[in-house]
């Protein structure tokens, strides 16, 4: 193994405080490790559960790492690796050695949670013996954790927490992006009369808004048209709904945050799906974005539409 000097040991010190390569979840199994790595996956990093401490260096060659393309691994270990102390050091040596850095999460609870979680789930203790009882696995593993704990990074206690609280603190402490950039929101325009979307957490129905139908120039145009853009939006209105309805998405969407959602479908419904709801869909898209965050914006009916073939 390379012989790393101690101002390498600081400068990769440095660059682990702002930025981890690789994020190894361990802890008390009970405690949210499952639920940490659900966090990770929704930021976007390569995920692997209950992976053998030594393989971890294989892994982050094999998903690029190395390769300085901004990938991240998260992985869980347990005490099922039979030296999982050992095994951790030398493997945070060799991530040292090629240049990798690395954050250790401890994830911890009360005995007493633990158990009630356990029977409540009725699943068997990862490491309980035949004929062992709960808490005597328990306590087994809590004392032969007790090296690992000490060499992690992040130790969380999630006695009294909820999953969504534990997803914050995770976030904070590792996301690049902002708690909206990490929201995934897909707003789309719909046609009442092709269907209701299954599939939206929050639909608004606009067929009360000015409906560019009647007026023969636009009714085989669409709500990308400029014209028909135009007569939907700047229209009074349009214009109070508008600021309603941004009022309520400046109310709903950091909610959606807190609760701990990672993907929010929006769905603008107008009676054909042609004209007004793919003009407020877009300007829907258009403030969200302007909110930072991350938006995809469809709009499902109008191949079903009539218009014009220029």
């Amino acid at each position: 193994m390379a012989q790393i000097s101690p101002e390498e040991h600081m400068r990769l010190a440095a660059k682990r405080d702002r930025d981890a390569d690789v994020v190894i979840i361990t802890g008390m199994s009970g405690s949210g490790r499952t639920q940490a790595m659900h966090v990770f996956e929704d930021m976007g990093y390569f995920c692997i559960d209950n992976l053998p401490v030594g393989l971890i260096l294989q892994i982050a060659n094999a998903v690029g790492l190395n390769t300085g393309i901004g990938r991240h691994l998260a992985v869980t270990c347990d005490l099922r690796s039979q030296d999982l102390f050992g095994d951790l050091t030398g493997t945070l040596d060799e991530l040292t050695a090629h240049e990798l850095s690395y954050k250790v999460i401890f994830l911890d609870a009360s005995d007493e949670v633990l158990i009630r979680r356990y029977n409540e789930n009725r699943r068997r203790h990862p490491i309980a013996e035949e004929g062992e009882s709960l808490s005597s696995a328990i306590a087994r593993e809590r004392q032969g954790l007790m090296p690992t704990r000490e060499l992690s990074d992040l130790r969380i206690d999630t006695t009294n927490m909820l999953t969504n609280e534990l997803r914050t603190i995770i976030r904070r402490e590792f996301a690049e992006l902002s708690d909206q950039q990490l929201l995934d929101v897909h707003v789309f325009s719909f046609g009442f009369k092709h269907g209701m979307p299954v599939e939206a957490d929050l639909l608004i129905d606009v067929r009360f808004l000015p409906n560019p139908f009647w007026d023969p120039q636009m009714r085989l145009l669409t709500g990308e048209d400029p014209m028909v853009r135009d007569f939907v939006l700047q229209n009074d209105v349009t214009r109070n709904f508008l600021e309603v309805w941004q009022r309520l998405l400046d109310v709903v969407m950091p909610g959606y945050i807190t609760e701990g959602k990672s993907r929010v479908s929006i769905a603008i419904g107008c009676t054909g799906g042609q004209h007004r709801s793919v003009a407020i869909a877009n300007a829907t898209a258009a403030f969200l974005k302007e909110r930072d965050y991350r938006v995809a914006c469809s709009h499902r009916d109008l191949v079903l539409a009539n218009v014009r073939n220029d």
